[in-house]
């Protein structure tokens, strides 16, 4: 008998904990889009970290939105609303990005504000990067699945 590919495990693993996690009230697809944040914010803090010294922390910042948000709408695609109707790949990514604009700048602002007055968070960009993903978190999940994800 073959073995299964080792993300089919990862994913039944992940669709086990969910499932386990929904017995809170807590919807599946809510759980589902705060884990692929919790990737997301890999890839944010990875993309500052490793671009900031060539590009500004400022710059930095933005890069690194853009990044988390493509990985971010290619798993929710995949995975989070993965039985909603899909529509073109570049369609649906442009609208992810249109849609969650309210939680780019509650995220990025929180982040430019407290990398601008905290000179302890400019040092440590990974604590304004925590800081503005909770801000965007809820707005991002209810705009992408009323208006992206349908």
């Amino acid at each position: 008998m073959p073995r299964a590919a080792p993300t089919t495990g990862v994913l039944r693993a992940l669709d086990a904990l969910v499932r386990l996690l929904a017995r809170t009230g807590i919807s599946e697809s809510f759980i589902r889009f705060g884990i692929v944040g919790a990737l997301g914010f890999v890839w944010d803090t990875s993309t500052v970290y490793l671009t900031r010294g060539l590009i500004g922390l400022y710059a930095a910042g933005a890069l690194s939105y853009f990044v988390a948000a493509t990985a971010n709408w290619a798993l929710n695609r995949a995975w989070t609303f993965r039985a909603s109707p899909s529509q073109a790949a570049h369609r649906q990514w442009a609208a992810f990005l249109a849609a969650n604009t309210l939680g780019f700048a509650l995220n990025r602002g929180c982040f430019y504000i407290l990398i601008s007055t905290s000179p302890f968070c400019f040092a440590h960009p990974v604590l304004p990067i925590i800081a503005g993903s909770f801000c965007g978190m809820f707005v991002n999940y209810l705009l992408s699945k009323r208006f992206v994800f349908r």
